[in-house]
């Protein structure tokens, strides 16, 4: 007879292999959304009998070198959600993301009942960026219908979740929590590719081990991890579901016998030879403010910002 970590190793595989599938855990459904531009990882998470939902980390199509944008991804989400007559009662973002742009207020306007929600840290991001591309938005995150705090447990109808702060990407960075499984967002990737980075404001390697080794890696061994993106490196398949016994025993960035200087010394040096992302100014100052778009001038175009620096 096969053992639990076979078992457990088919179960993987195919939740990472088969993509146009949904994957069942409990009376939870799982569908993920993979924009390959961005290696993004979009997930509708819904109650199999109620058919409540939610939606984790929408994406709005944009090409940064034309400035158009499209509702590609946002279609196939709806496309979904009417096939399973789902209620969305939450647009949730794991933090304000730097490599795409936020779908949330489209998806806002065709589900007007829908909260989005974020960690009532997005401040301190929006504190930055508001002054640094002289924004003019609220940085009291007020544009958010819901500020969520550290520990909080939030029903969205026969849905449960629990939002647990893991700083370290960014100062604003959460995980969601459900029963079996979680959402890591940026913090925790599959393990052959590692970590996210922490050299954006007020992002720390030491807070990202801190959150990895004392919030996700508490879980239980068996909890399914659901990373934000991935890289597929070596040119591998798609994969964005692993455990947390996995990741302990194998993540190459973090495995549970690293020890914090190694981790802060690592992603410190790693960080400095990254290139800034490609859509950091554009997707920033949208999704600090909650995927709105800035405002149309008198002739009815929008512009976005892009501050010139020298190089030295």
């Amino acid at each position: 007879m096969p053992t639990f970590t076979v078992l457990l190793g088919l179960i993987l595989n195919a939740f990472s292999g088969a993509v146009n599938k949904m994957k069942s855990i409990g009376n939870y459904r799982i569908k993920e959304f993979f924009d390959k531009v961005t290696s993004t990882l979009t997930y509708v998470v819904f109650h199999s009998s109620s058919k409540d939902a939610v939606v984790i980390d929408s994406v709005l199509n944009y090409d940064n070198a034309s400035g158009n944008y499209w509702q590609e991804s946002c279609k196939l989400v709806q496309d979904f959600i009417k096939e399973h007559r789902l209620e969305v009662h939450y647009i949730l973002e794991t933090h304000a993301h730097a490599d795409h742009l936020s779908g949330s207020q489209f998806l806002k306007e065709i589900y007007p009942n829908a909260k989005i929600g974020v960690g009532e840290n997005i401040t301190a991001v929006q504190d930055v960026f508001k002054d640094l591309l002289q924004l003019d938005i609220p940085d009291d995150g007020s544009q958010f219908d819901t500020l969520f705090k550290d520990g909080e447990l939030v029903k969205a109808g026969a849905l449960e979740f629990k939002v647990c702060f893991t700083p370290g990407h960014t100062p604003a960075c959460t995980s969601l929590c459900f029963d079996g499984f979680i959402f890591t967002g940026d913090a925790l990737f599959m393990p052959d590719y590692g970590t996210g980075r922490c050299d954006f404001p007020k992002g720390s390697a030491s807070d990202l081990y801190e959150s990895i080794t004392n919030i996700i890696y508490s879980l239980p061994d068996e909890t399914i991890i659901f990373v934000g993106h991935d890289y597929c490196p070596n040119g591998r398949d798609l994969a964005f579901a692993t455990t947390v016994e996995e990741s302990k025993r194998s993540n190459i960035r973090l495995s549970e016998d690293v020890s914090k200087d190694d981790f802060v010394t690592f992603r410190s040096e790693r960080d400095a030879t990254l290139s800034t992302p490609k859509l950091l100014l554009p997707s920033i100052q949208v999704n600090i403010n909650a995927g709105l778009l800035p405002n149309s001038d008198a002739t009815g175009k929008r512009f976005l910002k892009t501050p010139l620096t020298e190089r030295s």
